[in-house]
């Protein structure tokens, strides 16, 4: 899988370089126009019309693979093995057990909680009335 992720990584950094070469090298739309008043010449090595037209074509095809070259690394890289998640959710499933003793006393580094009974409940005194906010 590794060595498909490589060939797909060096396609798309080739395709990328080569499509930036290409686009340096194109003519932009107004040097056609500059060209006509006579600032410059305008041959080149295919011609005056046929650049503009390969050099486009051999860009649209480089984007394409370029964006078909991302696309394939983005499935790649979201694969996951069966049975795995998430992280938060492998953490979720591996969490530690929380002590028995999880006082707040037993939580400060040199002390100890004194022993609870939780076998016996506490009793519970019965509710007579709204409570009362104590004044200042």
């Amino acid at each position: 899988m590794s060595i498909l992720i490589t060939v797909i990584l060096t396609v798309q950094l080739l395709s990328a370089l080569a499509m930036i070469g290409l686009i340096l090298l194109q003519h932009g739309k107004g040097a056609d126009m500059g060209a006509a008043f006579g600032s410059g010449g305008s041959g080149s090595l295919f011609g005056a019309s046929g650049s503009a037209n390969f050099m486009s074509r051999t860009t649209a095809i480089l984007a394409a693979v370029f964006f078909t070259c991302t696309l394939a690394l983005a499935y790649f890289g979201n694969l996951r093995p069966e049975g795995t998640g998430s992280v938060l959710e492998r953490a979720a499933t591996t969490a530690p057990a929380a002590p028995a003793d999880a006082s707040p006393a037993s939580q400060i580094p040199g002390t100890t909680a004194p022993a609870v009974n939780n076998s016996v409940p506490a009793p519970v005194a019965p509710v007579s009335g709204p409570a009362q906010i104590p004044a200042k």
